[in-house]
C-alpha cells in the first residue's frame, strides 16, 4: 500500500505540470491581454509595453511558463491584480470551496444511496419511476440553471433562504447560505449516484449469497444493507470520486451564480482581470484537490473489498 500511494503522489506531480502546461497556453490563446485591461482601451504603446515589461509578458511564451511555474512551487508567484502571493489568496478562499464541495458530496450520498436502493428493492414501482425520472432530469440540467431556478423559488418567491453570500462556516451559523448552493451543486452527483446505485443493487439482488441469506430468515432491511449493499459499493465509490471533478469545476458556475467567495469566483474574477498568475494558481489547487481526493478513493477500495490489493 506504502508503495502504491508513493507511486500515486509521484503521478500528482505529473498531472500537477500537465494541468499547468494546457492551462498556461489557454491563458496565452485567450483574446485580449494584460496590459490591456489593467491600462484601459486608450493606453498608449509606450505604457503597454512598460506593463509587458514589468510582468515579463514580453519575454518568449517559454520562458514566461518556466518563471511563472517555477515561482508557483517556490511560493513566489504574486497576483497582478492584488498585488499579494497567489498561494496566499487561493488559501484564503480554499475553505469555503472545500465546505461548499464537502457539504454537496455528503448530501448528495445521504440522499442518493437510500433512495437508489429503495428503487432496487421496488423495481418498477411509482417510488422507482418517479426517482429514476427525477435523476435523469437532474443530469440533463446545467448546474447555474439549477442554482437560478431554487434561487427564484426559494428566495425569491418563498423569501424562506438567502439568495447569496457566505454567511460563515456551517458549523457557526453559516447553513442556511449552504443549502442553496449546496443543493444545486450536489444535483448531478445525486442524480447519477442514485441511477448507479439502483443499477448495482439490481445486480447483486437475486445472487445466490442473497437467495440464501433470505432463506435462513434474515430481515429484509439487513439482507439488502448487510449483504446487498456492501457488495456493490465497488462501483459507487468509483462513480462519486469521479464526480469529484464536477464536483469542483460546477464550483465555478456555482460559486459565481450565489456571489460565493471560493476558489471558483476567484478564478473567474481573475480570468476577466486577465491575472494570469492567480488563474494559474488556482486551477493548480483544485487539481491538487481533485487527486488527492481520488488517491483517497482508491485506497478506500482497499477497505470495502479486502480481495483488492496494491501491493
Amino acid at each position: 500500500m506504502v508503495n502504491y500511494i508513493m507511486r500515486r503522489l509521484l503521478m500528482l506531480v505529473v498531472i500537477l505540470f500537465s494541468a499547468s502546461l494546457i492551462i498556461f497556453l489557454i491563458m496565452k490563446a485567450a483574446p485580449g491581454d494584460t496590459a490591456t485591461v489593467l491600462l484601459g482601451e486608450n493606453a498608449t504603446k509606450q505604457a503597454i509595453a512598460e506593463v509587458n515589461a514589468k510582468y515579463g509578458l514580453d519575454k518568449p511564451i517559454h520562458i514566461q511558463y518556466i518563471k511563472m511555474i517555477t515561482n508557483f512551487f517556490t511560493g513566489e508567484l504574486k497576483s497582478i491584480y492584488y498585488k499579494d502571493n497567489v498561494i496566499k489568496i487561493v488559501i484564503q478562499r480554499l475553505p469555503a470551496t472545500l465546505e461548499l464541495g464537502f457539504f454537496a458530496i455528503i448530501l448528495a450520498v445521504l440522499v442518493s444511496v437510500p433512495v437508489g436502493i429503495i428503487s432496487a428493492v421496488k423495481r418498477n414501482s411509482i417510488f422507482d419511476y418517479l426517482a429514476m425520472s427525477t435523476a435523469l432530469l437532474g443530469i440533463s440540467i446545467p448546474v447555474f440553471f439549477t442554482g437560478i431556478i431554487l434561487m427564484y423559488i426559494f428566495s425569491v418567491k418563498l423569501g424562506i433562504l438567502p439568495a447569496s453570500g457566505y454567511g460563515g462556516h456551517i458549523w457557526t451559523g453559516g447553513f442556511k447560505n449552504f443549502i442553496l448552493p449546496g443543493v444545486s451543486l450536489s444535483f448531478v452527483l445525486m442524480s447519477s449516484t442514485t441511477r448507479l446505485t439502483r443499477s448495482a443493487m439490481l445486480d447483486v439482488i437475486n445472487q445466490d449469497y442473497m437467495r440464501t441469506a433470505k432463506a435462513k430468515g434474515l430481515a429484509k432491511m439487513k439482507i439488502v444493507i448487510v449483504h446487498g449493499l456492501k457488495n456493490a459499493m465497488i462501483p459507487i465509490v468509483t462513480n462519486i470520486g469521479n464526480q469529484v471533478a464536477t464536483i469542483f469545476s460546477g464550483a465555478v458556475l456555482t460559486e459565481t451564480v450565489f456571489s460565493w467567495p471560493g476558489v471558483g469566483r476567484l478564478a473567474i474574477d481573475a480570468v476577466f482581470r486577465r491575472d494570469e498568475p492567480l488563474v494559474f494558481g488556482a486551477v493548480i489547487m483544485l487539481a491538487g484537490v481533485y487527486v488527492i481526493v481520488n488517491l483517497f478513493v482508491d485506497i478506500l477500495y482497499a477497505f470495502i473489498d479486502p480481495q483488492i490489493s496494491y501491493e
